[in-house]
């Protein structure tokens, strides 16, 4: 509707009113308010009734070609989309509706997985898409002639309302903290280095539905793992060791030392998930639970505001035992998992966590470029020398050795620069960000999220109840209040009594 016929409608409505300034001069009405908004929606209503039945193929009006006809835009120009689909056997069919979208003159965007929780129903794939309108139209009724697909159903991102983003309250919520990836499956990518191999791809499906089936407070099932997998493990520890006194900070060398001790670390032993979540939980309080494969950036930096980190299970194809497309346990039990068992380190990354609850898409992306360069790939001073504590640094020795020398960038860190750096995830990083110390990192990173962090509330970690809890009333201040009030005195009773 034109803003002329808008103005008229509204005239008609106020006719009786005086105008002062272009305003009633009475007071506005919410009831007046809501029966012209029901008068002009009912009129584009009518519009977009017409306009849904131009777009339609076969002269029924179904309600997502109303939907669209209502989006906003030129017909002609692409907008983006939410396709999410029902898939009957598995996500082997992903790259028959990758190419079927492209067909329709549609660009994927972004792909995520899901076991479906509905019965008949093995997965429920979200593609978000580029697609102008009418290609839109026959692409979903072409995808519902699909035997491989149970449904269809589609969001648009113009058109679907504002509400600030869902995140998990308590821990056990971590269960549906589970959207997976789709980069890098074995299944999906030719350039895999497991995508030829029937017998690997077969093993990652079975060990990734341990991570399907988990629920919280189960314990992690013990793998069995086979000789290839144990020789890929052991070629990179025994790499990596001889580079750890030389090149690793001081904290990942002093806790390396007790996992060798504790947890079963050798060459010839891939230790259990369960075993080493036992052990972090003593340290830190952080515990590890199985993920399928490479989470949403939402999902995991989520899961790590309650000091739970995702872990995949399986091991990197034996024909690249250097290189992963994707994390694998030797990633994560090699990189990660020292340097969670170590306070400072567990505190930076549930920091990392606690600020991306209720953030925006546009701030997750900042969160996992900041977790990228740090948690993944940081450097910091040691006294004269430089060390690395990123985890994709302490358990690829190449790119260890080539984080350290002259080649890349080594810049200080500033959150505000790292948060948008630039970074490819195929070949060794050109830019590397060195902090003084991991507690210099931390209160610059609490500093930069102060600052520019949209969200209109605080949120805390209650440990014994394993919740989040919104700062959002009174109550809940004064409640954090006596809390800390009680945490005071302990430490001045301390002091006193070192006093002597």
């Amino acid at each position: 509707m034109r803003a002329a016929e808008v103005n008229r409608e509204r005239f008609a409505i106020n006719k009786s009113y005086s105008i002062e300034n272009g305003y009633p001069a009475r007071r506005r009405s919410l009831v007046d308010d809501a029966k012209f908004e029901s008068t002009i929606n009912k009129q584009k209503q009518q519009t977009w009734l017409e306009e849904a039945q131009r777009l339609s193929c076969d002269g029924e009006v179904s309600e997502e070609e109303v939907f669209l006809a209502q989006s906003p835009g030129e017909p002609d120009v692409p907008q983006q989309v939410a396709l999410v689909l029902g898939l009957l056997d598995g996500i082997a069919a992903l790259p028959r509706i990758i190419k079927t979208i492209e067909n329709f003159k549609g660009t994927v965007v972004h792909v995520e997985t899901r076991p479906a929780p509905r019965k008949g129903v093995s997965f429920d794939v979200l593609f978000k898409v580029d697609i102008t309108r009418e290609p839109l139209i026959t692409l979903l009724k072409s995808l519902r002639q699909s035997a491989a697909i149970a449904s269809v159903n589609l969001l648009s991102e113009h058109h679907s309302s504002i509400k600030e983003p869902w995140f998990p309250r308590h821990i056990s919520e971590l269960d549906m903290c589970n959207h997976l990836m789709t980069k890098y499956e074995p299944d999906l990518d030719m350039d895999h280095p497991g995508f030829a191999d029937q017998e690997y791809r077969a093993r990652r499906k079975q060990i990734a539905d341990i991570a399907f089936t988990f629920k919280y407070g189960e314990a992690i099932p013990r793998v069995e793992y086979r000789p290839e997998e144990i020789a890929t493990w052991g070629a990179v520890f025994r790499e990596l060791e001889r580079l750890i006194p030389t090149h690793a900070c001081r904290q990942y060398r002093n806790v390396w030392q007790i996992l060798k001790k504790e947890c079963g670390y050798s060459p010839d032993n891939i230790p259990q998930l369960e075993d080493v979540s036992r052990f972090m939980m003593r340290r830190t309080g952080f515990s590890l639970r199985p993920a399928a494969g490479l989470l949403t950036a939402r999902d995991f930096l989520a899961s790590l505001a309650y000091r739970v980190f995702q872990c995949t299970q399986y091991i990197r194809h034996h024909s690249s035992p250097h290189h992963s497309p994707e994390p694998d346990a030797i990633h994560e039990l090699l990189g990660h998992a020292p340097l969670l068992a170590e306070p400072t380190f567990a505190q930076f990354s549930q920091e990392l966590g606690l600020a991306s609850l209720g953030a925006s898409d546009e701030e997750i992306e900042k969160f996992a470029t900041m977790y990228w360069f740090t948690v993944e790939f940081g450097l910091c001073r040691e006294g004269d020398a430089v060390r690395a504590w990123g985890a994709g640094l302490l358990s690829s020795y190449g790119e260890l050795d080539h984080s350290l020398s002259d080649r890349p960038q080594h810049r200080p860190f500033d959150p505000s620069t790292t948060a948008v750096q630039p970074y490819q995830d195929q070949d060794y990083q050109d830019v590397y960000f060195v902090a003084d110390s991991v507690e210099d990192a931390m209160e610059k990173f609490r500093q930069w999220t102060f600052k520019t962090l949209s969200r209109p509330y605080e949120v805390r970690y209650e440990p014994f109840s394993q919740t989040v809890q919104i700062l959002d009333s009174v109550n809940k201040l004064e409640s954090l209040s006596a809390s800390l009030t009680t945490e005071v005195l302990r430490l001045s009773n301390a002091v006193c009594k070192m006093k002597f």
